[in-house]
């Protein structure tokens, strides 16, 4: 059969047959309701299913009859192969589009908010990625994503800012294997990521120590720099009372009323709050009572809340005040940090002759021998609290 020519098939008209293609089994050109436009064509049966099937390859003249005859051929040749061009593009058409980094980390992080028990923890979790991870390859395809993508994320804080740069590759690596398997992407990039980073250094060697001032320096830094002023800064009275109670930062920025008894004099701080995830009594001591008081009124659930919008204080707001009175620590060319308090008190509990027991329990450590940790059913509280009160008295100058 002759091949269908240009001068015919402009002078189709809609009461015309079907114009076989004749250079194609089953295609041809169907009229349309207009001289010299048409439909094109291909009927086959469908070697999926064994039944009759149309499938539209465009209009004509906006197709020409080789540009036709070439996508036929195309079909034709699937259909030879056992796949069925009608069946294939509807599954692609079903299929969700490939997400952008960013698009994939948004919808992970509302999958698994509602199993996180921390809010603070799912916010920290997203907070990451967007500071560090979407301006680098949030815009990026999910299987457009290579190794050397994340390492140049990481690269710049994969050893000045360690223990973030190692939650973000995890978090990174949470985003890319929902992408596999969703699959977005044959694999994931993150597994061979420190082939193409240098080493870090150890965990234990990372947080073995934290500079700390000096114990015997702590009563003067107290003197000068938190009991000055008469105008209020929140930063002040809670850095003191964070040093008067031994107590992590995050402990004592998240401090509510309702974990305080005033009349018993203990801050009960809740186990969701607490690195070891338990319950940890602190004996509060008169100055710590004085500056809870002092606090009254200024927030319905917050002890210590940011004077600007009334939440929580982040925590680079002790870390900003010890580096702007440039705080002295034990580390050379580098300030105090609020964590490093917890160590000076220890310094201070061993060099004036408290038992280790106690000082381990007013940190809240846990007792890393299991056998000795059974035993131990009592917080010692009443026990703590002359070394609590003694603490305090010292920092004050008494």
């Amino acid at each position: 059969m002759a091949i269908l020519s240009d001068a015919k098939a402009r002078n189709i008209k809609p009461d015309s047959g079907a114009l076989p293609h004749g250079g194609i089994i089953g295609l041809s050109l169907v009229p349309s309701n207009s001289k010299g436009s048409g439909k094109w064509v291909l009927r086959y049966v469908s070697p999926m299913t064994g039944k009759r099937r149309n499938a539209g390859l465009g209009s004509y003249p906006e197709i020409g009859i080789a540009q036709a005859g070439k996508a036929a051929i195309l079909m034709r040749e699937k259909i030879a192969n056992g796949v069925d061009p009608l069946e294939e593009k509807a599954k692609e058409l079903r299929a969700p589009s490939m997400p952008t980094f960013q698009e994939a980390a948004e919808i992970l992080h509302k999958e698994l908010l509602p199993g996180w028990k921390n809010t603070k923890h799912g916010q920290q979790w997203i907070n990451t990625l967007t500071q560090y991870a979407f301006p680098r390859i949030g815009k990026f395809p999910l299987d457009q994503i290579q190794p050397r993508h994340i390492a140049d994320t990481l690269r710049p804080i994969w050893l000045e800012k360690a223990e973030t740069a190692s939650r973000l590759k995890q978090r990174i690596h949470a985003v890319m294997a929902w992408g596999w398997a969703h699959e977005f992407c044959r694999s994931n990039p993150v597994d061979v990521v420190d082939h193409l980073l240098p080493q870090q250094l150890g965990k234990s060697i990372r947080t073995q120590h934290q500079p700390a001032m000096p114990w015997m320096d702590i009563p003067e830094f107290v003197k000068t720099e938190l009991h000055v002023g008469s105008r209020y800064d929140v930063t002040r009275p809670m850095l003191e009372f964070l040093i008067l109670t031994a107590v992590r930062s995050g402990e004592v920025r998240g401090m509510c009323w309702k974990e305080v008894d005033l009349v018993n004099a203990v801050w009960t701080i809740p186990a969701e709050r607490m690195k070891a995830q338990l319950q940890h009594r602190v004996p509060l001591s008169d100055r710590a009572i004085e500056i809870l008081k002092n606090q009254q009124g200024r927030h319905e659930n917050l002890v210590f809340p940011s004077p600007r919008d009334q939440k929580e204080l982040s925590d680079m707001v002790l870390t900003s005040f010890l580096r702007r009175v440039k705080a002295k620590s034990d580390t050379a060319d580098r300030c105090a940090t609020a964590h490093g308090f917890r160590s000076s008190f220890r310094d201070w509990c061993s060099e004036h002759g408290y038992a280790r027991d106690l000082a381990e329990r007013a940190l809240a450590h846990m007792v890393q021998n299991k056998v000795e940790a059974a035993y131990h059913r009592t917080d010692l509280l009443e026990q703590r609290r002359p070394l609590m009160e003694a603490w305090a008295r010292f920092i004050l100058g008494i």
